[in-house]
């Protein structure tokens, strides 16, 4: 590839000035990571060694020669960037450059030629699409809009480089080297690649974890009372399929298994690390593990970032280096991880019992409640495949797991306990798409708990919505951990219901009117009336009403409540329930409370070959409200996966560059503080996505104010500038329809007066409808939300708004504007004519593309809109910007910051 052309050398001092949120940890298609950073003058002795260990063929595809050593001025050009026009990118695995990405501007215009070179020893890790999509974002900063590359035409790899990065680009060759075109504006085709290599890298990360042919315990210990010993003896009890290699320097051996004295002593490779020593040698054994070339990092210790400041500083210390040397982290003060896989056998865990196998994966914050959960998800008869705690987060995060599940063909159901979001934005991604074939079901802690940074754009969002954005990301929201093994249970065991009708089977009538009452609370639908077929009944009259229910076209689903007899005993009809169940096979889930029985009792199960329960067993529930409220979260989830997805859709003639450019230059002007737009400013932001705002203008004398409403056009309103005074129900601060000029003076002094300011709005009249309020808030546990409801006073005292998180869909934007208690105002209520719904659906979309575009719009507030069949009229608008307090799940691929906060 051509050498960059000649231009002035670049100032030294600014040669080591970059943008610091150019710099990012990333993860490649392997797996590992490595730290991305632009290139400064001190890397000159590291490309010097990268460029020593490319082979001969890789120098020639790079320079179209053999070029052996690289001149010194070369060397001064390729060190010394502008981080502007000549931006190079290094990619560092430890101390070592180990791959280089770089752009030149040509002759001052919008394009600019790109070029990488990969070491050989790290080819075919994804590193040059990595280090393409880093140089794009940065190009786009610097407003560049097209990249220019040549390429020998017998380096196929560098081709597909740019071809399979899903932008358009245009070929020619000539004398065997091909010169390569395309514009660098994100495409929906190169998105979707972007996200399916981050999908497959986060993925194999985890794949990594918990499938290790080797793990060593650093800390191993011979005192039954230290987490050492008990780490490894859960090793060896679940007879793990790999190599357990004890690190303990004063013992030749623990528990019978021969010892190291340091890991960087074993023999062969490691692929984890399990490190329980106390948190003050953890760094000192992180040396050895970057040397021993370990993939990953359990840390069980406690002692970090829930100690205090001295203990976060030394975990993102500790994070920040196993990054850097290609290493993943979990913990620390993690329980451990478990894989039930019966090639695998892995518990790194301080769990004393390797659950049953299942096809539940389980991801938990808490170390704490570890335990108990195991032992819980043993005890209903829930068997798990893969189980994570990850205490503190400091690396791998929920969402890691999310990205590992949506693949792993041993997982059918996701259960999360969560404590906080690290990336709200991309949870819902992430479990929006996920939850489309596998159920997600989590209890979410903390739901009212705000951040200080949150606090003054924040507003409480009331429980149905909570639970509506929950549906939207397809996630099956509980309160506790009961409800979630509950809830669990009808997932794992039966297949999902085909509607909302059920039917009852008992022998109680009081406890089969207790489960109908339930089940109508739950917004079930009776099939028919609750069946009892009598306390004397015999096991064959029980199951042949279980049978007719079974049978019957009317039923979607069955409950099961069952008062064990005196003369009978109770197993003997389980038998006949499980009987009839296997035999008619039917697609309609089913659950009980059975004998007061919690979990799948033995006689309603259908057992693997080890011994757990599987598919087609009856879970049972030690009462009917219990079993109906985990049916009923089963019914909703069904419904949700069966309704229409719709399509994330962008309205056209948005202006998102122009949106980022206003952004910046208010937000450099304030010093990065949280600022309220002036009313100019929130025309010109919304104007970037097609949002108008009936005219107005600002006057501050009756003669101004008779001048502006001439220039607007009669008739106007006057309203004063004080938001309190225009919100109120009797409109004092407002005065409407004023068609002349005498009526505008008047209007003028009564405002005046009850005021007490000169300055004044006046403004267009819009065509008469139904106010409405469009907003924008940011959410601890979603992300950016969209709000929607109709304005004033009842609204607002019931808290009648409806949220959906972004991105939205078009048929999230079109439930969300039918979802508020008051919406069938809009729709021609009472004979009224509709409200121009599509108009009100457009505006919602634009809004959620102006929140998804621009992360630092804190909130913002479109209050009235003025909904009619003429369209939706936006008559004022608020907008307060800030650093947003959420990280956005935009631009190019790479792992969270590890000082990034994890609520």
């Amino acid at each position: 590839m051509s050498t960059e052309n000649d231009s002035a050398e670049p100032d030294l001092r600014e040669s080591y000035d970059y943008p610091r949120h150019w710099e990012a940890d990333v993860l490649l298609s392997d797996g590992g990571t490595v730290h991305l950073r632009p290139v400064v003058p001190d890397d000159a002795d590291g490309l010097v060694a990268l460029h020593s260990r490319l082979s001969e063929r890789t120098r020639y595809l790079r320079y179209f020669g053999a070029y052996p050593r690289i001149p010194q001025r070369d060397l001064e050009r390729f060190s010394r960037v502008d981080h502007h026009d000549r931006v190079a990118f290094a990619a560092m695995l430890g101390d070592h450059i180990v791959a280089v990405g770089r752009y030149e501007r040509l002759d001052n215009g919008p394009s600019a030629e790109v070029a990488f070179v990969v070491d050989d020893a790290h080819q075919g890790r994804g590193l040059g699409s990595i280090l393409l999509e880093h140089l794009a974002a940065a190009a786009s900063e610097r407003g560049l809009r097209r990249f220019v590359a040549e390429v020998l035409a017998e380096n196929p790899q560098m081709v597909r480089v740019f071809r399979d990065a899903g932008y358009q680009v245009s070929r020619a060759i000539e004398e065997g080297v091909l010169h390569l075109e395309f514009d660098i504006d994100p495409t929906e085709e190169s998105l979707a690649v972007a996200r399916s290599r981050e999908q497959a890298a986060e993925a194999r990360s985890v794949h990594n974890l918990l499938h290790p042919r080797s793990v060593a315990v650093i800390g191993a210990s011979t005192d039954p009372t230290k987490i050492g010993y008990v780490a490894l003896t859960n090793l060896l009890t679940a007879d793990f399929a790999g190599t357990v290699y004890p690190v303990n320097p004063e013992h030749r051996s623990v528990r019978g298994v021969r010892a190291y004295p340091s890991v960087v002593d074993i023999p062969d490779p490691v692929d984890l690390a399990l490190v329980a020593v106390p948190a003050d040698q953890v760094e000192s054994v992180l040396d050895g593990a970057l040397e021993k070339g370990v993939k990953t990092l359990l840390i069980v210790s406690g002692g970090f970032a829930e100690a205090g400041p001295h203990g976060l500083h030394a975990e993102l210390r500790l994070v920040g280096e196993a990054r850097a040397h290609g290493m993943r982290v979990v913990g620390p003060n993690a329980l451990g991880v478990l894989n039930t896989d019966r090639n695998v056998r892995l518990n790194a865990t301080l769990a004393p019992r390797l659950p049953a196998r299942g096809r539940a994966g389980f991801f938990c914050q808490s170390g704490a409640l570890g335990t108990a959960i195991l032992a819980d998800a043993e005890a209903r008869g829930l068997g798990l495949s893969t189980f994570v705690s990850a205490g503190n987060r400091a690396d791998v995060s929920g969402n890691d797991l999310l990205q590992y599940w949506e693949t792993d063909p041993g997982t059918d159901l996701v259960l999360l306990y969560l404590e906080s979001f690290g990336n709200p934005r991309k949870f819902a991604r992430l479990a929006r798409r996920l939850g489309r074939t596998k159920p997600i079901v989590a209890v979410k802690s903390g739901r009212h708990a705000v951040r200080p940074q949150l606090a003054a754009t924040s507003a409480e969002v009331d429980e149905a919505s909570v639970q509506a954005l929950f549906e939207q990301a397809g996630v099956v929201r509980v309160d506790t951990l009961a409800q979630l093994f509950d809830t669990a249970l009808v997932f794992a065991h039966q297949p999902l219901p085909a509607g909302p009708r059920v039917g009852i089977v008992g022998n109680s009538s009081a406890i089969g009117l207790l489960a109908a009452d339930t089940a109508r609370a739950q917004g079930l639908r009776l099939a028919f009336e609750p069946v009892d077929v009598g306390p004397q009944a015999s096991p064959e009259e029980f199951a042949g009403a279980v049978r007719e229910a079974l049978n019957s076209a009317e039923t979607d689903a069955l409950v099961v409540v069952f008062v064990p007899p005196l003369a009978i005993p109770g197993t003997t009809y389980a038998r006949a329930l499980r009987e009839v169940v296997q035999e008619l096979r039917k697609e309609k889930p089913i659950v009980s409370t059975f004998l007061a029985a919690e979990g799948v009792p033995d006689e309603l199960a259908v057992w693997s070959d080890d011994g757990a329960p599987v598919r087609g067993s009856v879970p049972s529930y030690p009462s009917p409200e219990r079993a109906v409220n985990a049916l009923a979260r089963v019914v909703r989830y069904a419904a949700w996966q069966q309704r229409p997805q719709g399509t994330l859709t962008r309205p056209v003639g948005l202006h998102a560059e122009q949106a980022q450019v206003i952004v910046n230059e208010i937000l450099s002007e304030e010093d990065g503080w949280t600022t309220v737009l002036a009313d100019e400013d929130v025309v010109r932001l919304l104007g970037c996505y097609g949002i108008e705002v009936v005219p107005f203008r600002v006057v501050s004398t009756a003669d101004e104010a008779v001048e502006a409403a001439g220039a607007l056009g009669y008739p106007v309103v006057l309203k004063a500038v004080d938001e309190r005074l225009r919100g109120r129900p009797d409109l004092a601060g407002v005065r409407l329809d004023l068609s002349s000029e005498d009526s505008v003076r008047a209007a003028y002094r009564d405002l005046r007066e009850v005021s007490g300011e000169d300055d004044m709005y006046v403004q267009a009249m819009a065509p008469k409808g139904l106010s409405c309020v469009i907003g924008l808030q940011d959410d601890p546990s979603f992300g950016t939300l969209v709000s929607f409801g109709l304005s004033g006073l009842v609204s607002n005292l019931l808290g009648d708004r409806a949220y959906r998180a972004v991105p939205l869909t078009d048929v999230d934007a079109a439930t969300l504007i039918r979802e508020p208690r008051t919406a069938p105002l809009l729709t021609g209520y009472r004979g009224d004519e509709p409200a121009d719904l599509a108009a009100l659906q457009d505006l919602v979309l634009r809004v959620a593309a102006l929140a998804e575009d621009n992360p630092e719009v804190r909130s913002l507030v479109l209050d009235p809109i003025l909904a009619s069949p003429d369209g939706a009229f936006v008559v004022y608008g608020r907008v307060v910007l800030g650093p947003p307090p959420s990280r956005p799940d935009t631009g190019p691929r790479r792992l969270r910051p590890i000082n990034a906060p994890r609520e």
